[in-house]
């Protein structure tokens, strides 16, 4: 079976553990922080393999302009971006583009933010990983129940939303191209993002 994406196929991802292992992404991320990283360059793990993505002019400024909209709602402090999250699944510690924690949201014992309390996450798509946030990537926020998911591509001018996760996957998927707006008032963000300052790459 294969997955559709904006553009690309791949295998449907196999079943994994439900929880992830800290330990060993812990040591992976130890060893990352040693390495001479690019400035500029976002990292995460994704299914345990290492990915570096540069970030570019189209890719910041829709992160901003997200996180702007996000703030009429959402304190500072329940608004992250490019911040390590461990979620469900092998080996996945994520660095999203943007998040939006519960009210109430507490750190895990390593200090950490826990994917129980996402209720909102946005990526904005890289070509050399768009198949991690259509695929992978996707399938751990819906296993995480993270209530909306948003994929912004600066590339073709479209945003996927993504809600109601279900048993490890999203029930509802709507495309709006950018301009359109994003009603989630039904949902827990309970807001309407506008798109028509999106930038296009």
């Amino acid at each position: 079976m294969t997955v559709e994406t904006d553009g690309t196929e791949m295998d449907e991802p196999t079943e994994q553990p439900l929880e992830p292992s800290p330990d060993t992404l812990d040591a992976l991320f130890e060893r990352l922080e040693r390495m001479p990283v690019p400035e500029g360059y976002k990292v995460e793990i994704v299914e345990g393999t290492v990915f570096m993505s540069p970030q570019r002019a189209a890719h910041w400024e829709t992160i901003a302009d997200i996180y702007e909209q996000l703030r009429t709602r959402y304190p500072r402090k329940r608004v992250l971006s490019d911040v390590r999250i461990d979620f469900p699944g092998q080996l996945n510690g994520f660095a999203c583009d943007v998040v939006a924690l519960a009210e109430g949201w507490t750190r895990d014992a390593k200090g950490r933010y826990r994917y129980e309390d996402v209720e909102f996450v946005a990526e904005v798509i890289s070509k050399g990983t768009a198949v991690n946030d259509y695929g992978p990537k996707k399938t751990a926020y819906a296993l995480a129940e993270v209530p909306v998911y948003v994929i912004a591509d600066p590339y073709i001018g479209r945003c996927r939303i993504f809600t109601d996760p279900q048993g490890g996957e999203y029930k509802s998927d709507l495309r709006l191209a950018y301009g359109k707006p994003i009603d989630l008032t039904g949902t827990v963000v309970g807001l309407t993002f506008t798109t028509d300052d999106f930038p296009k790459d």
